[in-house]
């Protein structure tokens, strides 16, 4: 009879850090954009870009904080009084210190647990993490359409150290 056991294909660590090669690059393609269109351009009646990146500065920091400390947090992505680039470069890298503070308090164990991420959908911690990177990615998406439509080249997709 053959035994058959399980490998594990990535790590917590490895998975920090492939969100982090994410947003490394994310936060090249705010870097790029020019101040004004940052917050006002738009196309198909789609958010500003800054109103793009707020979202996820609401999704990452404070999801992962609530996995970590078991303590429900309300999705908020209104950031009043955010009107510059360094403004929001600032709480993007606050985010990711929050984001990698909380993540070392997460133990492995916890990703294949059902959870109700800021009170309002289910799944486990993994699908909400995969969720968190794919929404980003999604968004950095649209943040590529608006560069190219501005006339800008936009960073690298691959270039995510």
């Amino acid at each position: 009879m053959n035994t058959i056991t399980a490998q594990q294909v990535i790590n917590t660590a490895e998975l920090l850090a492939h969100w982090q090669g994410h947003r490394n690059l994310t936060r090249k393609v705010i870097e790029v954009f020019p101040e004004k269109e940052l917050f006002d351009y738009s196309i198909g009646g789609m958010r500003s870009f800054a109103g793009m990146v707020m979202e996820l500065l609401a999704i990452g920091g404070p999801g992962i904080q609530e996995i970590a400390t078991n303590t429900v947090n309300e999705l908020n992505e209104q950031f009043k009084g955010i009107t510059q680039k360094e403004q929001l470069l600032q709480l993007w890298d606050e985010s990711t210190v929050t984001i990698n503070t909380y993540w070392a308090q997460i133990p492995a164990e916890r990703f294949s647990e059902e959870i109700t991420i800021f009170g309002k959908y289910k799944g486990t911690v993994w699908s909400s993490v995969f969720y968190f990177i794919d929404n980003e990615i999604h968004h950095r998406g649209q943040g590529y359409v608006y560069l190219r439509s501005l006339g800008i080249e936009p960073p690298f997709f691959w270039d995510r150290p």
